[in-house]
C-alpha cells in the first residue's frame, strides 16, 4: 500500500514539473504568415526591436530580411550577426540597393562583426520578386525603412509585385508630425519619395502605421526590465541600444510588425493617401488605397511587445529558457 502511495506522489510531482513545458507546447501554433522584412537596421534602434519582435512571433515564417538605404551591405552584415546570435541563421539576409548615406550608421561597430559571406547573393528587389513568384498572394511584406527596394521591384516587374498579399509599413505623417499636431514629411518616405509614390499607387493592399500612431517611447523602467531578462535576444538588443547611444528609444517600427500579428494593436481607417513631391502623405478625396492607423492602442501594444521580447518562444518553436 505504501509503495502505491509513493508511486502516486512521484507521478503527480512529475506531471507538475512538466506542466509549464506542456502548456507552452499546447499554446504554440505553426506559422501561418509568410513574411519578408525590409529594414534600414543600424541607424535608429527601433529596427532592432522590430526584427526581434518578428523572430519572437510564432505566427510568422520569415522568408528573408532585406536591407534598405545607405550602406545596405553593412546593414546586411548587422542582420546576419543579429540573427545568428539569436539562433535564426536559417533566415536569408539579402542586401538592397545602396544609396548615398544621409545619417550616421550608429551601430556600425556591431555590424562589422557580421560575416559578409553569410549574406545571400543577389539583390533585394530580385529576392522579393522571386519569393512572390513562389508564393503568389501569400506574402506579407513588412516595410520598416525607405522603400527603395520596393520601388525597384515595382519598376522591374509590377505584375509580380502586385501579387503580394499585403504591405504593412511604418511610414508617413497624416495629421501629426514628430513634435506636434502638424503633419510633416516622415523619414522613410522622405528618403525616397519616388519609391513611396510607386508603392502607394501599386494596388497592393497597404496597412500604414504613420507617425500619428508610432511615436511610442520605451521608458526607463521597461528598458531596465527588458534588458534584465538576459536572453540571447535581449542581450543583442541591449548591445545595439548601447551603441546607438541615446537614452529613450521610440519604437516606431515594432508597430508595423505587431500589427501584422494582431490588428487590435492599431485599429485602421480607410483613406486615400497621396505622396506629394515634398514627401507629405496627404489624405485626399477618393477611394481608399490604404488602411491607416491614426492612434495606437497602447494598452495592448506595450504588454504585447514586452511580453514577446521577454519570452523564450520564437518562430513557432518553444525553446528552453
Amino acid at each position: 500500500m505504501k509503495l502505491r502511495i509513493v508511486s502516486f506522489i512521484l507521478l503527480v510531482l512529475c506531471v507538475l514539473q512538466n506542466a509549464p513545458a506542456q502548456s507552452a507546447h499546447a499554446q504554440s501554433s505553426p506559422p501561418n504568415q509568410l513574411v519578408i522584412i525590409d529594414t534600414d537596421i543600424g541607424d535608429d534602434i527601433d529596427d532592432a526591436f522590430a526584427v526581434g519582435l518578428a523572430v519572437q512571433s510564432p505566427e510568422f515564417k520569415i522568408l528573408g530580411v532585406t536591407t534598405a538605404f545607405g550602406d545596405t551591405t553593412l546593414r546586411a552584415r548587422l542582420a546576419v550577426r543579429y540573427l545568428n546570435a539569436v539562433g535564426r541563421s536559417d533566415i536569408p539576409v539579402v542586401a538592397g540597393i545602396e544609396t548615398a548615406p544621409r545619417t550616421k550608421f550608429t551601430q556600425a561597430e556591431y555590424a562589422e562583426g557580421g560575416d559578409a559571406k553569410k549574406i545571400q547573393p543577389g539583390s533585394a528587389p530580385d529576392f522579393i520578386l522571386d519569393e512572390i513568384r513562389k508564393h503568389p498572394g501569400e506574402i506579407t511584406l513588412i516595410a520598416i525603412g525607405p522603400q527603395t527596394n520596393l520601388g525597384a521591384a515595382i519598376d522591374k516587374d509590377p505584375a509580380t509585385f502586385g501579387k503580394l498579399k499585403r504591405i504593412v509599413m511604418m511610414g508617413g505623417s497624416v495629421y501629426k508630425g514628430y513634435k506636434g499636431p502638424e503633419p510633416e514629411p516622415e523619414w522613410n518616405v522622405l528618403c525616397d519619395i519616388p519609391a513611396a509614390q510607386k508603392v502607394f499607387s501599386s494596388g497592393v493592399p497597404l496597412y500604414v502605421m504613420p507617425l500619428d500612431a508610432t511615436i511610442l517611447k520605451l521608458d526607463e523602467a521597461d528598458r531596465t526590465k527588458l534588458f534584465g531578462y538576459g536572453s540571447s535576444l535581449t542581450k543583442q538588443i541591449e548591445g545595439l541600444y548601447r551603441e546607438w547611444g541615446q537614452p529613450t528609444p521610440t519604437l516606431f517600427d515594432p508597430m508595423a510588425v505587431g500589427y501584422a500579428v494582431d490588428p487590435a494593436l492599431c485599429p485602421t481607417t480607410p483613406l486615400h493617401i497621396v505622396v506629394d513631391d515634398k514627401g507629405f502623405t496627404r489624405p485626399e478625396p477618393g477611394g481608399s488605397n490604404a488602411q491607416v492607423c491614426l492612434k495606437a492602442n497602447t494598452q495592448v501594444f506595450w504588454p504585447f511587445v514586452l511580453g514577446r521580447l521577454e519570452s523564450p518562444v520564437r518562430s513557432g518553436a518553444v525553446l528552453k529558457p
